[in-house]
């Protein structure tokens, strides 16, 4: 089994981060969300990728994957000109693909389960279909396999509709009467057929392929589309606050390791990670929370859920539930939370005179003053 690892949109609800960085490589517990992805698929057993990349991020998704030995894996670039949909991304990938089975993944999604469960899945389905025990009529084996979540307001997804024997009939696209309150989450597992499928469909009416389309074609053609519901959250990390939720959940599971210096005038409390090159003068870092390599936490309170990227300085000033990226400045800001700092920035108070609050703000921002 191969895997697609899409990694080509344009990050729109991110901006101004976006602006200068691909979304995937926006860091969760200062680690790029993609690489999360790459680790469930080697996690799977899926050491074969083929990651899908945009002519304007590719060069800095490529610099920071690698050819994936990092990761355990085999990685293959592939270009998709323009941004035409999910199963377009199947089709600039056909080369890639030949006619494995693979597993396809949004680069901005997070799963708490991973991917190993979903893939055993559907290679066990098709196992028994292959070897049908004695006695028993062999089944029609399934030519994919959609990953599902029970949300609490279906009109605001692509939700499935099953039928008496769990198969999945019919994926309807923000119902207003939905027929069930499972929606589909960014994860799917195809054969060899979904590329009859794609060719027969056509453009939605945003001029996309949609993946959904090719989805409902397979079940129009009498095939068999399964599905597993997820257990464990699911976050699409595309948006400030679900970001955040991210950042929140994964640094719950840190262990706490110290390798970076902190002094004897500074408390450490709970899962706290100090990487090396890390200095902590006099100050409190209360976890979960993570500083990164060479960043200096001066006379400051980093309060829990906070994720301090490499080389940041933060200088009298206290700072929770945030995200802040590499080379960043913060100086006697009072109360710093539920923010995402983009890199190389400086937050500072002013000193002059009239007080006042002085802003450059770039494109798309949002600004909370107090």
């Amino acid at each position: 089994m191969k895997g697609l690892l899409l990694s080509g949109g344009a990050g729109t609800r991110l901006r101004p981060i976006t602006h200068t960085s691909a979304k995937q490589l926006v860091p969760i517990a200062n680690r790029p969300i993609l690489f999360y992805g790459i680790d469930d698929m080697a996690a799977a057993g899926v050491t074969e990728i083929g990651i899908v990349i945009s002519p304007t991020t590719g060069n800095e998704i490529q610099l920071a994957v690698g050819d994936g030995s990092d990761f355990g894996v085999s990685v293959t670039y592939i270009l998709q000109d323009e941004p035409l949909g999910l199963a377009h991304c199947v089709v600039v990938a056909r080369d890639f693909l030949g006619d494995d089975d693979f597993v396809m993944y949004l680069g901005d999604n997070m799963l708490e389960q991973g991917l190993a469960g979903f893939v055993a899945q559907f290679e066990n389905a098709r196992a028994a279909i292959n070897a049908p025990q004695l006695g028993k009529a062999p089944g029609v084996a399934p030519v994919a396999q959609i990953l599902l979540a029970e949300v609490d307001d279906p009109t605001s997804f692509g939700v499935a509709e099953l039928n008496d024997v769990d198969e999945v009939i019919r994926l309807v696209e923000k119902p207003s009467n939905p027929p069930s309150n499972l929606a589909l989450v960014g994860v799917y597992l195809f054969d060899k057929t979904i590329h009859g499928a794609i060719e027969a469909i056509e453009p939605s009416p945003r001029g996309e392929l949609e993946i959904t389309d090719a989805i409902q074609q397979l079940i129009d053609d009498g095939h068999s589309v399964v599905h597993d519901v997820l257990s464990g959250w699911w976050i699409d990390t595309g948006k400030k606050d679900p970001l955040l939720e991210c950042n929140r959940l994964v640094l719950e599971s840190l262990e706490q390791r110290i390798d970076g210096h902190v002094d004897v005038d500074s408390v450490i409390e709970g899962r706290v990670v100090i990487e090396a090159g890390a200095s902590i003068i006099n100050s409190t870092v209360r976890g979960p929370a993570v500083i990164g390599a060479d960043s200096i936490i001066d006379h400051s309170h980093i309060g829990p859920y906070s994720s301090v990227g490499l080389d940041c300085r933060i200088t009298r000033s206290e700072i929770d539930n945030s995200v802040v990226l590499r080379r960043s400045r913060i100086t006697d800001i009072p109360r710093l939370t539920d923010s995402l700092i983009g890199r190389d920035t400086e937050v500072e108070r002013d000193p002059r005179r009239p007080r006042a609050t002085r802003l450059m703000i770039g494109d798309h921002c949002h600004i909370g003053i107090e």
